[in-house]
C-alpha cells in the first residue's frame, strides 16, 4: 500500500482569494491546446489569432457544457430542490460528457464562421484535448476525488476523506485516468494525426479510445455515492454515458475509412 500524498488543494492563497490546483489544471489544458494548435494552424489555413479564438470558443463550451452536464446527469435532484445550485460552480461538479457536448457545439459555430468542414475541425481539435483531460485528472487526485474501489494491489491508497469511515486501501482511479485519457490518448492521437488521414478518422478514434479507457476504469472506480450502480449491479453512470460515445466513434471510423485521405492536411507536425 502506498501513502496518499498530502497536497493542499489550494495552490495559491492571497487573503480571501484562493486559487485551487483543480482550477490551474484547466489553465494548463487550455494553454497546452493553444500551444499545440499554433504549431499546426497552417493545416487549416488559420492564423495564430484564429487559434486563440478557437481556444476561447472551446473554453466557453467546456465550462458551460461541463457544468450543465454535471447538473443534469449527476445532480438533477439537487437542481430541482434548489435551482440556484446550478450557478454554484465554486462547489465543484463538472462532467466530461457535458463538456464534450459543449466543445462540439463550439466547434460547429467556429467551423461555420471560418467556413471549415466540421470533421476537418474536430480532427484538428482531438489531439489537443488529452493533455487537458490528464491535467484535470491530476486535479481530481489532488482534491481527493474519484476514489477507487477497495483493492489489495501494491499501489492502492487510503483516500483521506475516507480515512475514518472506510480506511481500506483503494485503486487510485484518477491516476489511471490520467495515464490513459491524458498520456496514452495524447501520444496515440498526436502520432496518428502527424500524417494525412481520412476526414473524421481522428475524431472517431478519439471517441473510441476515450470511451474504451473510461468504460474500463469505471470497473475499479467507486460509483457516485448518490447514484450507485445504474443497472445490472455493475453499470455506472459514467459507463452509461460512454456507451453512445463508443458507438458513435466506431460508426465514424467505419465511415471515415470509406473517405479519401484529406489532402488539405500536411504531413509535417511542426
Amino acid at each position: 500500500m502506498l501513502q496518499y500524498p498530502q497536497i493542499d488543494p489550494v495552490a495559491i492563497s492571497l487573503g480571501p482569494v484562493q486559487i485551487h490546483w483543480y482550477g490551474l489544471m484547466y489553465v494548463v489544458g487550455l494553454a497546452a491546446a493553444w500551444w499545440l494548435g499554433r504549431r499546426r494552424a497552417h493545416r487549416l489555413g488559420l492564423s495564430h489569432d484564429d487559434i486563440g479564438d478557437l481556444i476561447f470558443y472551446g473554453a466557453v463550451g467546456i465550462i458551460l457544457g461541463g457544468r450543465l452536464g454535471y447538473v443534469l446527469f449527476y445532480g438533477l435532484e439537487q437542481l430541482l430542490a434548489n435551482p440556484l445550485w446550478l450557478f454554484r460552480v465554486w462547489d465543484g461538479g463538472m462532467s466530461f460528457h457535458g463538456g464534450l457536448a459543449g466543445v462540439l457545439l463550439a466547434a460547429w459555430l467556429f467551423a461555420r464562421k471560418h467556413r471549415l468542414a466540421f470533421f476537418q475541425l474536430t480532427d484538428f481539435i482531438a489531439p489537443l484535448v488529452p493533455i487537458g483531460l490528464g491535467a484535470g485528472r491530476l486535479g481530481n487526485f489532488i482534491n481527493h476525488e474519484l476514489p477507487g474501489r477497495i483493492s489489495e494491489v501494491p499501489w492502492a491508497m487510503v483516500f483521506p476523506p475516507m480515512m475514518e469511515l472506510e480506511p481500506e486501501p483503494r485503486h487510485p482511479s484518477a491516476l489511471y485516468e490520467f495515464a490513459l485519457e491524458g498520456v496514452v490518448l495524447f501520444a496515440v492521437l498526436w502520432w496518428l494525426s502527424s500524417r494525412p488521414r481520412q476526414r473524421g478518422m481522428i475524431s472517431g478514434l478519439f471517441l473510441v479510445l476515450y470511451g474504451a479507457f473510461r468504460f474500463s476504469v469505471e470497473f475499479v472506480r467507486l460509483p457516485d455515492p448518490h447514484l450507485g450502480f445504474i443497472a445490472f449491479g455493475w453499470l455506472t453512470m459514467g459507463q452509461l454515458l460512454t456507451l453512445p460515445m463508443l458507438i458513435a466513434g466506431l460508426a465514424l471510423v467505419v465511415w471515415a475509412r470509406r473517405q479519401p485521405v484529406d489532402k488539405a492536411k500536411t504531413a509535417a507536425a511542426s
